[in-house]
């Protein structure tokens, strides 16, 4: 059985290979590929930190030792966080980006998911501020695959303000051909839009209040318009009613062309349509109704439009709840800023991990067995069953 981990993880220790070991030559007494593999193995089985991680492999000693190169034995805490504090971040994330592309091929082969959606949103761990050092809490920005349930890349800014400078240099580093971007309100930047439309994809843009005069002209359009019920108008309309636990949400999409006459629509890059999504809730004989506004490079066709607005929710559900309730993240005390970040990308990258695994258990299910079980963590590392 040795032999057969041993194998699964030189599979796995070949993304690493050409990572660049960034601690002083004196006293390097772990090869680095072994110490990150041990890292994102732990993290995989719940480690949170530098001491669960050493912890973890000091209890896995037996398996490590076969299915890895560890002369020296298993690392201290120690190592794990010096390495965790000098990698540099997107160095480190550069380093899974032919596995996830690899991942990303595969899933879309297997599901048949031609044009992919790509939620872009940001987060905070709000826990991870250092007021006597003036860090603040860190807050990543990330590109989720929704159909895939794969977390493709992240870059850290200092606050959701700064998401506006962030996002063009995520959209550069993950591969975004082919694909729908969805992105809320902060940012539906003409320039982004541009961006996109050049990188041969397509986008579904929320819009709110700081977009002024544009918001406010396609609210006054679709109004106009609702008036005779979309009669003068190419609209397309499509409407989902979902029940249960006591509530139950009809949700209403309307996609039309974008009127020629909106203001800027000639600095908009690849514009066509604009839409309107209507959500009506009743929980508890309690009703409340929420509408939201969109512009998008889509040709009119409603049923891609819906699925492009509920897939960019899927970040907040599948991703960004999974983070706080299983992998406790708005809970983490790491301040240091490269570990904080690069923890951060272990814990979306096990979790696009635990989501490719086939079985029906939840995600803390699995990350329990993968804690539990050798084989059963091969199989989410490797994607073979053992």
């Amino acid at each position: 059985m040795e032999d057969i981990h041993r194998i699964g993880l030189d599979e796995v220790v070949q993304h690493f290979e050409e990572l660049e070991d960034p601690r002083s030559t004196i006293n390097r007494r772990h090869p680095l590929v072994s110490v990150v593999v041990i890292a994102l193995m732990a993290v995989l089985a719940g480690a949170s930190g530098p001491t669960a991680i050493a912890k973890w492999a000091a209890l896995k000693e037996e398996f490590l030792l076969e299915a890895l190169d560890l002369p020296n034995g298993i690392p201290c805490k120690d190592v794990f966080r010096r390495v965790l504090v000098l990698l540099k971040p997107n160095a480190f994330q550069a380093c899974f980006a032919n596995w996830l592309q690899s991942l990303r091929a595969t899933t879309a082969a297997v599901t048949g998911v031609e044009q992919p959606v790509l939620a872009v949103d940001g987060k905070t761990a709000r826990r991870s501020h250092d007021r006597s050092k003036g860090l603040g809490a860190l807050h990543s920005v990330s590109v989720w695959a929704s159909e895939f349930g794969l977390s493709l890349g992240q870059v850290a800014c200092a606050e959701k303000s700064n998401e506006i400078t962030a996002i063009p240099e995520l959209l550069r580093l993950v591969d975004i051909k082919g694909a729908i971007i969805t992105i809320d309100a902060m940012g539906t930047q003409k320039a982004i839009a541009e961006q996109i439309i050049e990188s041969e994809a397509d986008y579904v843009l929320a819009l709110k209040g700081n977009q002024g005069t544009l918001h406010q002209a396609v609210i006054n359009y679709i109004d106009e318009q609702s008036e005779n019920d979309f009669a003068n108008v190419t609209a397309r309309r499509h409407v989902t009613e979902e029940t249960g636990h006591g509530r139950k949400a009809t949700r209403s999409y309307i996609q039309m062309p974008v009127p020629q006459s909106l203001p800027g629509l000639e600095l908009w890059k690849g514009l066509k349509s604009i839409g309107v999504v209507v959500s009506e809730c009743l929980r508890n004989g309690k009703e409340t109704v929420e509408i939201r506004y969109y512009i998008s490079s889509l040709a009119v066709s409603v049923k891609r439009f819906a699925h492009a607005v509920r897939s960019h929710w899927g970040i907040e559900n599948s991703c960004h709840w999974s983070l706080d309730v299983t992998y406790r993240e708005d809970e983490s005390r790491i301040r240091n800023k490269h570990m904080r970040e690069n923890f951060a990308w272990l814990r979306r990258l096990t979790l696009s991990l635990l989501k490719q695994h086939p079985g029906r258990e939840s995600v803390a299910m699995k990350r329990r067995s993968c804690g539990w079980s050798d084989d059963f963590m091969m199989e989410v590392l490797t994607g073979a069953t053992i």
